[in-house]
């Protein structure tokens, strides 16, 4: 079966899929893509929290508090530069917050990925050719976290929650 391509799209990632295709292949592809995200095809390490780093939190928070209406709570960090760190409430699905961006850090979001042993993973990763940017930290009273660099230079933070 030849690529179908519609124009408005670029790349044929982004063509719509075609659930009524005739051959095997295909309809076991669409069927997957589509059960992707419900509980029985769960993975190992989910993404767990995304964490938005900005040199304006208040403009941040007014703009993402409008555009998804995302409840925001702030609570005090004082290891964070200004102190303060807005914790994004979405209900269902991944949560994450907002900071003041870290002096000569980078601007934007960085996602985080749920581990068992963040020691273990930070090690494992670095041993797989990753940069260790931030060694395993505590967030007093709700676990802990690692920031990596990926051998490909992309930035993932790795996340061990306290238990109860």
């Amino acid at each position: 079966m030849g690529l179908r391509t519609c124009p408005h799209l670029s790349h044929p990632w982004q063509q719509p899929s075609d659930l009524f295709a005739s051959d095997t292949a295909t309809r076991k592809a669409t069927q997957h893509l589509m059960s992707i995200g419900k509980e029985e095809d769960s993975v190992a390490n989910p993404f767990v929290h995304v964490e938005l780093n900005t040199p304006d939190p208040k403009k941040a928070k007014e703009f993402y508090a409008k555009l998804f209406q995302w409840q925001l709570e702030d609570v005090p960090n004082p290891a964070v530069p200004d102190g303060a760190y807005t914790m994004i409430k979405v209900g269902a699905g991944t949560g994450g917050g907002i900071m003041k961006q870290i002096p000569g850090g980078p601007a934007g979001w960085l996602s985080y990925v749920g581990v068992e042993d963040i020691r273990a993973a930070t090690k494992k990763a670095e041993s797989l050719g990753a940069e260790v940017m931030k060694d395993v930290t505590e967030v007093s009273g709700m676990g802990w976290l690692s920031f990596i660099r990926d051998p490909t230079g992309a930035v993932l933070g790795l996340w061990q929650a306290k238990t109860k």
